[in-house]
């Protein structure tokens, strides 16, 4: 069990995300926005998804300009295998509430092992998982 997550299986209704963590789990890592900027949006499932932020300011997913200052696209790290939602949980949040599945995101690969969740965007819109060893 990684400190700070709540595992996907103490809920007792059908969930939005893997799990719900309040840190980073993976080392501190400085990436600029340019680097951000540099990985290619993919297809992640929000199933797939461990949350760093127990707390949504509700004015952040309402707000009609949330993206408007930032990056269109969330950020995710791989990092163990695992999916962290780095950023944009009012975006993965606005794709659940639309029932939609998957949400665009920039991932980042800590793991160095270039394959991700929700790299066959075909598999990824139909729900399921992308191969992973």
């Amino acid at each position: 069990m990684i400190p700070g997550i709540v595992e996907a299986s103490t809920y007792t209704a059908k969930v939005i995300f893997k799990a719900v963590g309040d840190a980073r789990p993976y080392p501190e890592q400085s990436v600029a926005a340019a680097r951000w900027s540099d990985l290619p949006p993919r297809q992640v499932r929000l199933a797939d998804l461990i949350t760093t932020k127990r707390v949504l300011d509700l004015e952040v997913l309402l707000a009609e300009d949330s993206t408007y200052f930032g990056d269109l696209f969330a950020h995710v790290v791989l990092w163990k295998g695992q999916l962290y939602l780095e950023d944009g949980l009012h975006r993965a949040l606005r794709a659940a509430l639309a029932q939609r599945p998957v949400l665009h995101a920039r991932v980042l690969d800590l793991d160095g092992s270039g394959i991700v969740v929700g790299d066959d965007p075909d598999e990824a819109a139909l729900g399921m998982s992308g191969g992973r060893s």
